[in-house]
């Protein structure tokens, strides 16, 4: 099913017991293109300090009372390393979470979600780790810490420019994601900066041939004519599979999601 991450902030995210806040943001990588995290806005629960919430974590969504349940508890959740409100996220802070709710690293294979194809079956995974010398774990472990993660704000990347290989079309409004993978597949593009009037579009983010994160600028490989008669997208309308076919179809592409062809098959059978 895709789902809009408009759509997705503000949902109540529920622990085992009790809820743990709202999803004020998402924090996508920007190497597969996947949501890595939540940013839970806890009330008056952990004031002044920045909740991570993993797709690992997350047992089921309903999309109707817009609430997100999570499998582990309100302490489990309490005992991960913190963060200040405004401090990034690095690579150590990600692995020190792992490590505390025991799950294996979403970076340690080149599947989209490690080892596996999502993340509801990241868990059920062994660790390779455990098979390893102590040593060789050390020299990867200091080498992950050095790694930069990519993980970007979807309300900072909310409003990048977008540039087709003519010029300038509009600005970044939404992201459309695949709520099994927690891939984005679609930018949402607004172009009444640009278009008399106004309309909203979807692209494929596989058309993205580049984006300047100096520049808050996405390059795509489409001319500004082609996106002025696009299909007109609704977001009070479903994006569904009639509605992609007519997207490609019409952009005369061959439909694709934005996956490789490997981890299409990794969805297939996860433990691939």
């Amino acid at each position: 099913m895709l789902k809009s991450i408009d759509e997705i902030i503000g949902y109540t995210l529920f622990a085992k017991e009790n809820d743990v806040g709202k999803c004020k943001d998402l924090l996508f990588d920007d190497q597969l293109w996947t949501v890595r995290h939540m940013v839970a806005d806890t009330g008056g629960w952990l004031v002044g300090k920045k909740v991570l919430v993993s797709p690992v974590m997350v047992q089921k969504t309903d999309w109707q009372t817009q609430r997100i349940f999570l499998d582990i508890t309100r302490e489990q959740l309490e005992k991960c390393p913190s963060l200040l409100e405004d401090e990034p996220v690095s690579r150590k802070h990600e692995r020190k979470m792992a490590q505390v709710l025991n799950y294996p690293y979403y970076w340690a294979d080149d599947g989209l979600w490690g080892h596996a194809a999502y993340p509801a079956v990241m868990t059920h995974v062994p660790e390779e780790s455990a098979l390893k010398p102590e040593e060789e774990i050390v020299e990867e472990i200091q080498e992950q810490d050095r790694e930069e993660n990519h993980l970007r704000s979807y309300k900072e990347v909310k409003g990048y420019d977008i540039e087709a290989s003519d010029g300038n079309i509009g600005h970044v409004e939404d992201f459309i994601l695949e709520d099994k993978t927690w891939a984005l597949r679609y930018v949402v593009v607004d172009t009444r900066n640009w278009l008399p009037g106004g309309k909203k579009v979807i692209l494929s983010l596989n058309w993205v041939k580049k984006v300047s994160w100096e520049k808050s600028t996405f390059f795509l490989d489409i001319s500004k004519e082609q996106v002025e008669n696009s299909p007109e997208f609704d977001p009070e309308q479903p994006v569904n599979i009639e509605y992609e076919n007519r997207l490609y179809d019409y952009y005369g592409r061959p439909f694709e999601k934005n996956i490789t062809k490997k981890l299409q098959k990794m969805i297939a059978n996860p433990f691939i």
